[in-house]
């Protein structure tokens, strides 16, 4: 299975300036490609190198290894573009977000992300540096620092291209993990069953409540901050908004981390599967009012999932995901379902027997129960690639640092 692990480089001034000299040199030399794979209609790695691979070399100075990760990383952009276009993620054809991206060439920022292999990078684990191209020359002994667990699976693991990525003024890289997996469990004694909200981040069947409000009081300081620098419209006031952004985002990827680490811990130390709700599509079933909709399109119950799923992948534990309707306004005591059993977004009490219980805990068992029904029934329960992360055949795809963000153990 393929994991991502971010280490952070600690160059100097004058190797911080080579870097960014390399790293504008290949997005500069990526965007030129762009434009000539969309003049001509040519977007395969292999017909568009006969076209570009001599240019990028003496107009840039690339080496050969560069150069043809150059013209594939255009080429993958164009095979991200069209499978976008195609899931309607970008508008529907003739509107006016769908003509803007499939219009012009794709342009690459100076600073995006740039893939190297094992020819144009090296690493001294136990030196803890690395050797690496820039089109100023080889630079050797570059430090880096990381965490021990992503230090540890580095050393271990390590497989296949790292990203060079420049973030928020400092220098990561991001490599590539082929991490084994536990023998999966194919007899789990009962399931935990896991109920996402947006009060309560996560509650599963044992009672375990994982609540949300103080991400949620942080989100909304964040939302109004970020309202009001975007009123004031200034250069310095846009990028401290995405200072911000970014600042929430890692906050809410650590929180999910802790939140998936806890829960697959919990079931295999007590040999259960994970029962999840598969809410794929729920932002376009549910009508929210105005003041509920960003906290609801804000929720990153996708991220969670995914955490939840390479978890329990490396962990051995069988995970099923069920149909969520009605699980909030059915009774797990006696089954009966009515939406006046929801009392209240914490309370549900049952109209039927009596049953009490707070609301999540209730769904969470529902979860639970359903679970266990679809793993006797011996249906296979794969969720899909979009709530997941994984491609159609189950491999968990590694967080290409392009577009996407690390996983992290």
């Amino acid at each position: 299975m393929k994991l991502v692990v971010e280490v952070k480089l600690l160059p100097t001034p004058l190797q911080a300036e080579a870097l960014e000299a390399t790293l504008c040199a290949c997005n500069t030399a990526a965007s030129w490609v762009s434009g000539v794979a969309f003049d001509r209609r040519t977007y395969r790695n292999f017909s568009l190198r006969e076209h570009t691979y001599a240019e990028v070399k003496t107009r840039w100075g690339l080496g050969a290894q560069a150069a043809q990760h150059v013209i594939k990383k255009t080429c993958d952009a164009y095979a991200t573009l069209r499978a976008n276009l195609t899931a309607g993620r970008l508008g529907g054809p003739g509107s006016k977000r769908h003509r803007l991206a499939s219009g012009k060439p794709i342009e690459f920022r100076a600073a995006a992300a740039q893939p190297y292999d094992d020819r144009m990078l090296s690493w001294q684990l136990d030196a803890r540096t690395v050797s690496i191209w820039t089109t100023r020359g080889r630079l050797k002994g570059l430090a880096y620092t990381g965490g021990r667990e992503q230090l540890a699976t580095l050393a271990r693991y390590r497989r296949g291209e790292s990203d060079l990525v420049h973030r928020d003024g400092a220098w990561f890289l991001l490599a590539t993990c082929e991490v084994p997996e536990a023998q999966p469990n194919s007899k789990p004694v009962d399931f935990l069953g896991v109920d996402l909200g947006v009060v309560n981040i996560a509650t599963t069947s044992d009672g375990h409540v994982m609540a949300g409000r103080r991400l949620n009081r942080s989100r909304a300081r964040d939302h109004e901050l970020r309202a009001k620098l975007q009123r004031k419209g200034t250069k310095s006031a846009r990028r401290r908004a995405q200072r911000r952004r970014r600042k929430e985002a890692r906050r809410t990827r650590d929180i999910n981390h802790k939140i998936a680490k806890h829960i697959v811990a919990e079931a295999e130390r007590t040999g259960r599967g994970i029962g999840l709700e598969n809410l794929t599509g729920i932002r376009e079933r549910v009508r929210l009012r105005k003041p509920q909709r960003a906290m609801v399109h804000g929720w990153a119950f996708a991220q969670l999932g995914v955490f939840i799923a390479y978890k329990a992948r490396r962990a051995g534990v069988p995970v099923v995901y069920v149909d969520p309707a009605y699980t909030s306004c059915t009774c797990s005591r006696c089954g009966y379902v009515d939406k006046a059993n929801r009392v209240s977004q914490a309370r549900f009490v049952c109209r039927s027997c009596g049953f009490v219980d707070h609301a999540d805990r209730n769904g969470s068992r529902n979860v639970r129960a359903r679970a266990q029904a679809f793993w006797r029934s011996g249906a296979p329960s794969t969720a899909p690639a979009a709530l997941t992360g994984l491609d159609a055949d189950g491999t968990p795809q590694p967080a290409v640092c392009r577009n996407a963000s690390a996983s992290r153990q």
